[in-house]
């Protein structure tokens, strides 16, 4: 047996035997370096929204987001083969170029995996993941960051900080000794306040277990046999409020907020809470004063309450959408970074059936990351990111374009697969306009983005997007444009992806799988003329590593 023995600046003789080394098979290498070229000729992996880097990230819901020292940090959760559900981990220094750390969790010290969470940064610099235990009766965990990298955390002794009775569900007692079921699913990011911590928890399963017929969550849930009578008081959405001095004895309060059946039905849950302050800018700044609480409902998907916090209590003030038709845009997950700025992730759906994610070794993309904050007229405002303008290349410019009722204009520049539009569309007579993307020469495949004057609606038509994958509907997001305001769209194209933002006021993300090659373009315009005052296109440059 060889030795060798190397002597390093500072540190004491290492005893290296040859022999004990792990050397890395070349089959490995070779496997490694096939499976890297096989996802850059993937004619469907996104090019500059974040996209899992290999295997089954179903749930891919974006967890653990937090902001430190210039560093944004992103967590995923993801299906590891052979073990479990897991959160991996990136961070990047602006928002689109990700380096990767070890997994942050993975199966094992007290649970047999991980679902979601948050991250909360504490006055001494650690860094909390809150997070869902699995499987059964166990409840909510904390882990705590080890090393200022962030590699390396430990799940705390104290686990789980809130016990479940059962999966999902705290079974209590209230102030007068009554018998009550809380949530104990999906915490929120932890808060600090006045010295003490904040969390928030999740009620899918009580919702299922009380104010439902079973597991599923249908449209006409009512009280009926195998229902407690109070079933009414466990419909809708309702979040949890813990309170806890030092992270390791969690007291619960109350109900966070009062749920209002004009914005939310009883068949909506809430889940994957994030509650963060608002700025009032897209560049951060001071807080606003208000707070928004973004979440899931599992038949809905994203949504979110804009309101005022005070005396532990919340009070919503509005409420909006991210997806109308169906849960396609899942799972929100914000920080607030060093400007101020608060920033999301969601989770968009595949929409490709189970084979074929196993073909193409990979699934979990995740929407742009978008800026929010309050408009003056007290609603949310939202926006891509700034720091996507540095993906930006050629730049093609057309001004005052006609179009007559009826009829296309179809833009002369040939589109990319990665794409970035933005459109100024003027005020006009016309009753529907807007843009065709992602279109095939033969006419049949195409996206279609337009604004419904009478509707006062922005909607995205998929019914001939692709033809092979994704969902074929009409997704309808409401959008109010005052008199004589245009309509400004920046539409993001990004291979299997279009993604719109409307006026700063709402946006839609799809997968929508064009064929390769189906990249025109073109304007249109029904029953009424239209005036566009400007179209700019850029060609965007790839972020992600392959």
């Amino acid at each position: 047996m060889k030795h060798f023995l190397i002597l390093l600046p500072g540190f004491i003789l290492l005893h290296l035997s040859a022999e004990a080394q792990h050397s890395i098979p070349q089959e490995v290498i070779k496997t490694t370096r096939e499976f890297r070229e096989r996802l850059l000729a993937d004619p469907y992996r996104p090019a500059y929204h974040f996209s899992f880097p290999e295997g089954d990230g179903q749930p891919g819901d974006p967890n653990g987001a937090f902001y430190h020292d210039g560093l944004y940090h992103l967590m995923f959760l993801y299906n590891r083969t052979g073990e479990g559900f897991a959160w991996g981990h990136v961070s990047s220094a602006d928002l689109l170029h990700w380096h990767y750390h070890p997994d942050a969790m993975r199966p094992g010290n007290g649970d047999e995996g991980s679902f979601s969470g948050g991250a909360f940064v504490d006055d001494d610099g650690s860094v909390i993941l809150s997070y869902w235990m699995l499987w059964g009766a166990k409840g909510i965990g904390l882990a705590k960051s080890k090393d200022l990298n962030f590699n390396d955390w430990e799940k705390s002794v104290n686990n789980p900080v809130i016990k479940s009775s059962e999966w999902g569900i705290t079974d209590m007692h209230d102030a007068s000794g009554k018998q009550i079921h809380i949530g104990s699913a999906d915490p929120s990011n932890i808060w600090k306040k006045d010295g003490r911590y904040y969390m928030l928890t999740g009620n899918l399963l009580v919702l299922r277990k009380y104010g439902s017929r079973g597991a599923g969550l249908p449209a006409n849930i009512e009280n009926g046999p195998g229902l407690p009578a109070d079933s009414v008081n466990y419909q809708g959405d309702h979040a949890y409020l813990f309170v806890s001095d030092d992270l390791k004895e969690w007291k619960y309060l109350h109900e966070f907020y009062k749920g209002d059946r004009r914005w939310t039905n009883k068949t909506e849950d809430i889940m994957c809470p994030s509650f963060l302050p608002l700025p009032s800018g897209p560049d951060g700044g001071k807080p606003s004063g208000k707070d928004l609480l973004l979440f899931i409902s599992h038949n809905m998907g994203c949504q979110y309450y804009v309101g005022d916090y005070k005396n532990n209590e919340f009070y919503p003030e509005t409420h909006g959408r991210m997806t109308w038709r169906d849960n396609a845009y899942f799972a929100p997950e914000a920080l607030v970074d060093g400007k101020g700025r608060q920033i999301m992730w969601s989770w968009i759906f595949d929409d490709r059936p189970d084979s074929v994610k196993q073909y193409y070794g990979w699934t979990g993309t995740y929407g742009l990351p978008r800026s929010l904050w309050i408009g003056k007229d007290g609603t949310l405002r939202m926006r891509p990111v700034k720091e996507l303008e540095s993906l930006r290349m050629k730049e093609t410019s057309v001004s005052d374009i006609q179009v007559s009722s009826g009829a296309e204009v179809k833009l002369n520049e040939p589109g990319k697969a990665l794409m970035e539009l933005k459109i100024v569309f003027l005020p006009s007579a016309a009753r529907q306009y807007g843009v065709k993307v992602c279109a095939s020469g033969d006419g049949r495949e195409e996206t279609v983005i337009y604004y419904d004057q009478d509707d006062k609606k922005l909607k995205f038509d998929t019914r001939k997007s692709g033809l092979k994958f994704g969902r074929k509907i009409i997704e309808e997001a409401p959008l109010d444009l005052k008199a004589g305001e245009p309509l400004v769209l920046s539409v993001f194209i990004d291979k299997s992806i279009v993604e719109v933002f409307a006026n700063d006021k709402q946006a839609i993300a799809r997968m929508v799988y064009p064929s390769p090659g189906s990249t025109g373009i073109s304007l249109f315009s029904e029953n009424g003329n239209a005036k566009i005052k400007i179209v700019k296109a850029w060609e965007l440059s790839p972020s992600n590593p392959y």
